[in-house]
């Protein structure tokens, strides 16, 4: 977890990468969540929120579902652009399911400022 919002935090440049891409599908769609997925090969998955009458899927379930379908056999990190305070549940979860319950998430605001990063425990 990090420290308070006065923290200098540095970030690897592959997570500041799935960080932006997040935040662009999040704007270009003009959808409430932007996320996106690095897997083991490097690839990054990159997808907004899904809310359609018979199918509602958070952004980050979204880009895991699109890695796995791609062929992606783990994760090495995960990135989210919301509002909300935490991850929800069902993102760790998705998350643990493919990369393990140590894969980084990151949860940044509209702004990109990385507010938190947790293991998909």
């Amino acid at each position: 977890m990090l420290g308070g919002m006065s923290d200098i935090v540095e970030i690897d440049p592959e997570d500041k990468k799935i960080i932006t891409l997040a935040r662009s599908a999040r704007a270009r769609n003009g959808v409430a969540e932007g996320a996106a997925v690095r897997d083991e090969t490097g690839r990054t998955y990159v997808a907004g929120t899904v809310a359609l009458e018979s199918l509602r899927l958070s952004a980050l379930q979204t880009a895991v579902a699109m890695a796995v379908a791609s062929g992606a056999k783990s994760l090495e990190a995960a990135a989210v652009v919301t509002e909300a305070g935490e991850p929800a549940e069902a993102d760790l979860a998705a998350v643990r399911d493919l990369g393990g319950a140590g894969t980084p998430v990151l949860l940044a605001g509209p702004d990109g400022a990385l507010r938190l990063s947790v293991g998909a425990r």
